[in-house]
């Protein structure tokens, strides 16, 4: 077995091949750039090998630097994790040409499927059904609007070494096509260092479902089995889950000796990722196969129990599989939830910053199930502008899909953050929809679930029982702290729009609480909060439950899951009182455009004194690596100009301030 691995990435997978390496006695080597220099997996790791500036394509794209980092530490082979140098034939060739060993599959496999395009004519000539498309080479973006109109809208815009939602866009019009075309292929470039694109058909209402396979380099070839991933926002996947409620047995079969077939005709001999597009109707298309670790492989290692990174490693040095298909068994039900740093309530942009607070959910056994949270921070670590948005992978597993759903709900509960957006919320309430929960999915949910956007869930009723108890709870240990003479047992509570009046006894770690209008009555349990705390965890009615929580005036500011209220605890004078404040005024932007986002200026397309017209692109800004196109909202002269393109921004800084 090799002695020592070099992983060539950052972050969460980084830090989940150390923890392989550690297990099975190998010594581990981490490259990292400025932006990482105090990271976790620079912590944890047993070297270090500094690479250059925080873009990736100055450090972690530079095959260069990698193998100068291999000769200085002695390692004899490299895990590249997946994006950057994961799929790139030429950088697997150079590792063996210089007699490193690359842990993913050989160079004739990466070529032959890694790449977008040829994979799509490598699996015509081999008979197996592909999205209908033009898979040669598009010269520039009046060639990319004749093939569109060709194949007819919709169609998708894809960069050709494409991977984790980026370089894509689905273009409905010709002009999504003279805008997009050119956007893709500068991510492309910006990303991969390849700007080849190719277009193809649009399938309306899909299911992603991609296959997992092993092979070795004695022609051994595996599958283990299917995930789900068809809840995706901007085409990258938000929620992932083993298996998929849409396969029955024989389709699960097909698929899988599908994905197997096409793996063996190119010897693959590593973890690799066959791609399909599926019909409600079972029905389905191969679409691309990723010759590489994917981010979601710990929903099939919670269902098979096979550690993907460890057979990754015993391939590349040569051992043959342990196991046949006839060993691989499906066992319970796992969910992925990619807790991603952007904020949900902004349209889900991008939101960096530091990780002022970050507690995430206890992991391994949990009430039945099993709770596992892939990450590469910690609290006081920064989310950089330079590279992907996610900061960790929560997952679970359950004897049942509805059990892991379960586990899951609560995980995401119990995971705290704050000092930037985060998902959780908007994770926690596809959890609770009743349609998730049906499995009945599509890579349109997102859309068709969320028309307007993400601005959270109402509350149900148990939840405003639930907050006005907690609320109350919180007011009681504060005023028995800081004024006992006020202590008292009846309160107005207002939570949200909703007046109630509510008896709260006892005290300690447990209260009783009473609605005293519907004379409804909980127990509230096992608290555990003090002043100061942002988390909240008790049992309400015997049921555990974590809330977040923050003060606010005559009150606190309490989520649950989806759900924020801002609850008032007054005495019956305040509340009369209350109602006569009148409303807070927002502030007028209507003649400004603000950053929706902190990021980098990449152009400014207007100037003082020119006329816009509402819809008009005035802006492109850069962020995680996506480069998104700000519009006006209002036809207007502009006045003002507040940023200049190179410049970076803060979230809602003045871009531009019109007349």
């Amino acid at each position: 077995m090799f002695s020592k691995i070099l992983i060539a990435n950052r972050g969460e997978i980084a830090v989940r091949i150390i923890k392989t390496c550690r297990r099975l006695g190998i010594a581990t080597v981490v490259v990292y750039s400025e932006a990482d220099a105090d990271s976790m997996a620079v912590e944890m790791a047993d070297e270090t090998v500094f690479i250059g500036p925080a873009p990736a394509a100055q450090s972690y794209l530079v095959a260069d630097k990698i193998v100068d980092a291999c000769r200085q530490t002695g390692a004899e082979a490299v895990h590249p994790g997946f994006g950057f140098l994961s799929e790139n034939a030429g950088f697997a060739k150079r590792l063996a040409a210089e007699g490193i060993v690359f842990i993913g599959p050989n160079p004739h496999a990466i070529e032959a499927m890694g790449d977008k395009i040829e994979s799509k004519k490598f699996a015509a000539k081999a008979n197996v059904s592909v999205v209908p498309g033009h898979v040669g080479e598009i010269a520039d973006t009046a060639h990319a609007i004749k093939i569109s109109e060709d194949i007819g809208y919709p169609v998708m815009i894809k960069a050709s070494a494409g991977g984790g939602g980026k370089g894509i866009r689905v273009a409905w019009t010709q002009k999504d096509v003279e805008e997009g075309f050119p956007a893709v292929r500068a991510e492309a470039k910006a990303s991969f260092g390849d700007d080849r694109i190719f277009i193809e058909k649009f399938i309306e209402s899909p299911r992603h479902i991609e296959i997992q396979v092993l092979g070795d380099k004695h022609g051994n070839v595996v599958h283990l089995f299917e995930r789900e991933c068809s809840i995706q926002r901007r085409n990258q996947k938000v929620i992932e889950e083993a298996p998929s409620p849409l396969l029955d047995e024989a389709t699960r079969a097909a698929m899988g000796a599908q994905a197997v077939a096409l793996a063996k005709a190119v010897n693959y001999d590593s973890a690799g990722t066959v791609e399909f597009v599926a019909g409600q109707d079972k029905s389905f298309f191969f679409l691309e196969m990723n010759t590489r670790l994917q981010v979601e492989h710990p929903v099939t290692e919670l269902i098979t129990g096979v550690d993907l990174v460890e057979q990754m490693i015993r391939s590349a040095y040569g051992e043959k599989l342990a196991f046949s298909q006839k060993d691989l068994k499906i066992k319970g039900w796992a969910m992925e939830s990619r807790i991603y740093a952007e904020d949900p309530y902004r349209g889900f942009l991008p939101s960096i910053g530091r990780l002022v607070r970050y507690s995430p959910p206890k992991e391994g056994e949990v009430d039945g199930g099993i709770v596992r949270n892939d990450a590469g921070v910690r609290e006081g670590d920064e989310i950089s502008m330079f590279y992907d948005p996610m900061i960790s992978k929560l997952s679970t597993w359950g004897e049942t899909r509805i059990a892991a759903i379960d586990v899951m709900g609560r995980a995401l509960e119990d995971f705290h953050i704050e000092g930037l957006g985060q998902n959780i919320p908007f994770l926690a309430a596809v959890m609770d929809q009743a349609r998730f929960r049906s499995g009945v999915l599509s890579t349109n949910y997102i859309k068709d679930e969320f028309p307007e956007g993400f601005a959270g869930t109402p509350p149900t009723d148990y939840q405003r029982d639930l907050m006005s108890a907690v609320a109350c709870a919180m007011h009681r240990i504060v005023t028995a702290r800081s004024a006992p003479q006020l202590v008292r047992d009846e309160w107005v509570v207002i939570a949200g729009s909703d007046k109630r009046n509510v008896r709260l006894s006892n005290g300690g770690s447990s209260f009783q609480v009473e609605m005293i209008e519907t004379g409804r009555k909980f127990g509230l349990t096992d608290v555990e909060w003090r002043p100061g705390l942002r988390i909240f965890r008790a049992k309400f009615d015997g049921k555990p439950f974590t809330v977040a929580v923050k003060p606010a005036a005559e009150g606190f500011t309490v989520r649950h899951r989806a759900t924020t209220l801002h609850v008032l605890v007054l005495t019956p004078r305040s509340a009369e009182l209350h109602e006569k404040l009148p409303p807070k005024k927002a502030a007028d932007t209507s003649k400004q455009i603000l950053s929706p986002m902190p990021g980098l200026v990449v152009t400014m397309d207007v100037t003082a004194g020119q006329s816009v017209r509402t819809g008009e692109q005035v802006a492109i800004i850069e962020a995680m690596k996506m480069q998104n196109i700000i519009r006006a909202e209002r036809d207007g002269v502009v006045k003002a100009i507040g940023a200049q393109a190179g410049d970076s921004v803060a979230a809602d800084e003045v871009l531009i301030e019109f007349a």
